[in-house]
């Protein structure tokens, strides 16, 4: 009988410890941040004059939200963002800022991470360098 206690209980314990749990359901940035365009178009700008464009974000969600970083696919391009929460149905601005140094097409990528959510939102700014001359 003892035996038999044993290994029931040896059974009962595995079966709980291969039971699966199921993963908590993985939040997107779509699900708590809208933005106002994904891509911003700068159309032709002149050689080595800043270009600066605004990306608005809103708080979707019923909890405050924190941009934790902004970054871009490269140096030309410098993203800046507010450091304080933005509270439940309130808007910020993150300001891209171009170099526009080399002459030609460009499209860069920025990217912006949210606390506590794994998924990049990417955005784009693209447009044409014109040598300073040019029209």
């Amino acid at each position: 009988m003892k035996k038999f206690l044993l290994l029931a209980s040896a059974f009962v314990i595995s079966a709980a410890a291969m039971a699966q749990v199921a993963p908590p359901a993985t939040i997107k940035v779509s699900d708590v941040a809208k933005f106002n365009e994904e891509k911003h178009d700068f159309g032709k700008i002149k050689q080595n004059i800043p270009a600066v464009c605004f990306f608005e974000i809103s708080n979707s969600s019923s909890k405050p939200l924190v941009i934790e970083s902004a970054s871009a696919s490269c140096g030309c391009t410098v993203p800046e963002y507010p450091k304080e929460p933005i509270a439940p149905g309130k808007t910020a601005k993150i300001k891209v800022q171009y170099s526009a140094a080399n002459v030609g097409a460009f499209t860069k990528e920025v990217y912006i991470k949210l606390a506590g959510i794994e998924e990049r939102k990417t955005l784009n700014i693209v447009g044409e360098v014109v040598a300073a001359g040019s029209k």
